[in-house]
């Protein structure tokens, strides 16, 4: 019986339990699972910049019992992605379904006999809203 491949990628930076949630549900759902981990450069698109760094990232990603293979994502495109480690699966959290970019992934990938799988998204807490606290905190101390 083939192994069901499934892929995704992050920033995984402030490691929190989305990020744990994301990659649990994602792995219930394949036989191995590869993380692509967001270069600092590429994350730019976020305007912003990882607090940790790649190598730190990737470490702690590669320690989640859900992962079986970590790799840097440094191209945004999923396709480029498939044509490198031919997934079977692109795992992606709900807050992107229906947006004009991923549905042109999900017909992309469908000709090659992927799909996209939408994982639910954890809206209880988020790297932004980390982020946001830790900004008021640093600001009620100076």
């Amino acid at each position: 019986m083939k192994k069901i491949i499934g892929y995704t990628t992050g920033v995984y930076d402030l490691f929190h339990i989305g990020h744990l949630n994301l990659l649990k549900n994602a792995k219930a759902n394949c036989d191995y699972l590869i993380v692509g981990i967001t270069t600092d450069e590429l994350v730019q698109y976020k305007g912003k910049s990882p607090v940790i760094t790649l190598s730190e990232r990737m470490a702690i990603v590669e320690a989640i019992k859900y992962v079986d293979k970590v790799v840097i994502q440094d191209d945004l495109d999923k396709v480029k992605a498939w044509d490198k480690y031919h997934y079977d699966i692109l795992f992606v959290g709900s807050d992107w379904q229906g947006t004009a970019k991923w549905n042109k992934y999900e017909l992309e990938l469908k000709k090659v006999g992927a799909k996209v799988m939408y994982l639910p998204y954890t809206k209880t807490t988020s790297s932004t809203l980390i982020t946001e606290v830790l900004k008021k905190i640093e600001q009620d101390v100076e």
